[in-house]
């Protein structure tokens, strides 16, 4: 039987990423897709949500790939795919977290006698999610997050006067961060679904020739901690659809003719409805006269 949990998909590339969101999952189960491709399962501790973790290995193009079948097996509610990244910006420094407002795709053109020309690709992360982690970041001590687009390319980025370095700048000069999985994932999500989905990534190096020195001192570890962090953040905020009425975010009702709509209930009580409906009726409520 299918389960029918409120379920999230949360991706990462290198063990040390997979390390930090799996620290907060708790009564994991490991299962196994037919074609080999393993994701732990477990609860999310003060939230409804069951979190089906992966580690999927560096490339926009296996991360599209992979995600695709995950979604397709695993039907979650939302995709986030976290991890490192290194700094584009001067302001966004080692240890802030960067949320990814839009991800481009940075190696989309055409090569003409004139030179390079650039055919931007770019998709939006979720709003709702990005809202939930604006909201979630505000009450977190000891990170310093940003909202910028991200840059995905497969090209791990350790000299900052590069020929590729000097693209970026100049081809997509808000990205505050460069990574290497970011939009495969959003665009799986986008097109098996239309998703909700977000990439948060940490700031592990400033994309520059001291990366190695940066790496050494475990910035990645620390880098990867703080995304997984609000990453949470963002789940503990965000309620699953049909998310209980004492959720931290209160009750999601909304009216239409009349109708009042709740989970899977529908008070039909002053209203007028054309069609056939099925269901059952109830007991009077308060104010009610028992007539139906």
């Amino acid at each position: 039987m299918p389960e029918t949990q409120p379920s999230v998909l949360v991706l990462t590339a290198l063990p040390l990423e997979y390390a930090a969101i799996r620290a907060h999952v708790e009564e994991r189960r490991e299962l196994v897709h037919p074609d080999g491709t393993r994701v732990e399962k477990g609860q999310l501790p003060g939230s409804s949500w069951h979190v089906a973790i992966a580690e999927l290995g560096m490339g926009a193009e296996r991360a599209a790939a992979l995600t695709t079948q995950l979604i397709n097996w695993l039907h979650p509610e939302a995709v986030f795919f976290i991890g490192v990244a290194g700094s584009l910006k001067d302001d966004v420094g080692i240890g802030d977290v960067v949320v990814g407002t839009q991800v481009y795709e940075i190696h989309g053109g055409k090569q003409t006698p004139e030179g390079f020309l650039v055919r931007p690709k770019a998709l939006p992360g979720s709003h709702a999610l990005e809202q939930a982690a604006r909201s979630a970041v505000r009450d977190m001590p000891g990170v310093r997050a940003h909202f910028m687009p991200i840059a995905t390319g497969d090209v791990v980025l350790a000299d900052a006067e590069s020929e590729i370095a000097a693209f970026i700048r100049r081809s997509y000069n808000d990205a505050g961060a460069i990574e290497m999985e970011g939009s495969g994932a959003l665009q799986a999500a986008h097109l098996n679904g239309q998703l909700k989905a977000l990439v948060i990534r940490g700031i592990s190096d400033r994309a520059n020739a001291e990366k190695h020195k940066a790496d050494a001192s475990g910035s990645q570890e620390r880098a990867a901690q703080q995304a997984a962090r609000v990453t949470v953040a963002v789940l503990r905020k965000q309620q699953p659809r049909g998310g209980s009425a004492d959720s931290e975010e209160g009750p999601h009702s909304g009216r239409a003719g009349g109708a009042t709509y709740g989970g899977d209930h529908i008070d039909f009580r002053g209203s007028t409805f054309h069609g056939p409906v099925t269901g059952k009726t109830v007991g009077p409520g308060p104010g009610d006269d028992g007539r139906r």
